[in-house]
């Protein structure tokens, strides 16, 4: 975060940022991993960036508590390969739009006397919504297909009604071509030929699993940004978690927190400034000569921040 803030403020953009606190250093001094300032606050400002946090086992969720109480019902989750960057197929470019309130993450569980249960909730609103949006997103970006995944043939209630509602609302966008997979046969094509994916739409778990599995293509989850996007609200945070055994070694690699704020700027309408940092990003990457060691360098984060910072006053 620290790395990604020094980049933004070189940018042209008036941005007002104001700290709040979540995660397990939370935790430790108010005894929750998320205070109701930090959600309000939230919900108050224009955009939202979240760097990693811990979660302790038997804590709540920051993250999970923070899209339910913005309502942010998609996770958009790009996944694009680099120059510079080892990448298991050249030219990778398909992007993951995961359902992010439900599913199997909808925290409805239960000891039983033979172990414990949990309820996966699928609901006709949030499949309309997620699949609609997915058909949108697609045009907008001039994105030619849509690919469901499901198991519908295990789950046949609860991914048959996903399955169904997409072909609907499919239907409502001819321009744009509809398919289907099993989400099975999609992990091992994700492997195998990638290519062949340009949107995929999905439910909760399967989402989270593949999307790891996709930035695994590109160089891992340290090049792994994302976005929270609901009705009246976005949160942007990478994908990857936090690295406790990492902490004050200043070695984590600063690219998808920095690309998750490119998709912030985005998302607020600053696409020049958003076009600048990811070329300047791109360049040191590129280049890979002041890179962290997860991308074969031996620079700290800070020290990519710096470089990063002086491309963006090459590239103005």
């Amino acid at each position: 975060m620290d790395a990604t803030l020094h980049v933004l403020e070189s940018l042209n953009i008036n941005i007002n940022y104001i700290k709040a606190y979540a995660g397990n250093e939370c935790f430790k001094r108010t005894r929750t991993t998320i205070p109701n300032e930090t959600i309000e606050l939230a919900l108050e400002s224009d955009a939202t960036l979240f760097g990693a946090v811990t979660t302790v086992p038997g804590q709540n969720s920051a993250i999970i508590t923070l899209r339910k109480a913005m309502d942010l019902y998609v996770n958009i989750r790009p996944v694009k390969s680099r120059e510079g960057v080892k990448s298991l197929f050249p030219d990778i470019n398909f992007v993951i739009l995961r359902e992010n309130t439900e599913g199997l993450y909808s925290g409805v569980e239960e000891y039983t006397e033979d172990g414990a249960a949990a309820l996966r909730v699928i609901t006709k609103k949030s499949c309309q919504r997620i699949c609609k949006f997915a058909f949108e997103y697609a045009k907008k970006t001039r994105r030619e297909k849509v690919t469901a995944i499901h198991q519908a043939n295990i789950l046949k209630k609860t991914d048959g009604l996903f399955k169904d509602i997409f072909y609907n609302v499919a239907k409502q966008y001819p321009e744009v071509k509809a398919e289907d997979k099993y989400v099975n046969a999609a992990a091992m094509f994700l492997i195998t030929n990638p290519n062949e994916f340009d949107c995929i739409v999905t439910t909760n778990l399967f989402g989270d699993i593949l999307s790891d599995e996709g930035a695994g293509l590109v160089g891992g989850l340290g090049l792994a940004p994302s976005a929270n996007i609901g009705e009246n609200h976005s949160l942007f945070e990478p994908v990857h978690g936090s690295a406790p055994a990492l902490a004050g070694m200043g070695v984590a690699n600063p690219s998808a927190m920095i690309l998750s704020a490119v998709m912030m700027l985005n998302y607020l309408k600053e696409f020049e400034e958003a076009s600048k940092l990811e070329k300047s990003l791109e360049d040191v990457l590129r280049e890979g000569k002041v890179v962290t060691p997860d991308l074969g360098g031996k620079s700290k984060t800070m020290e990519m921040a710096f470089e990063v910072k002086k491309k963006l006053g090459e590239n103005h």
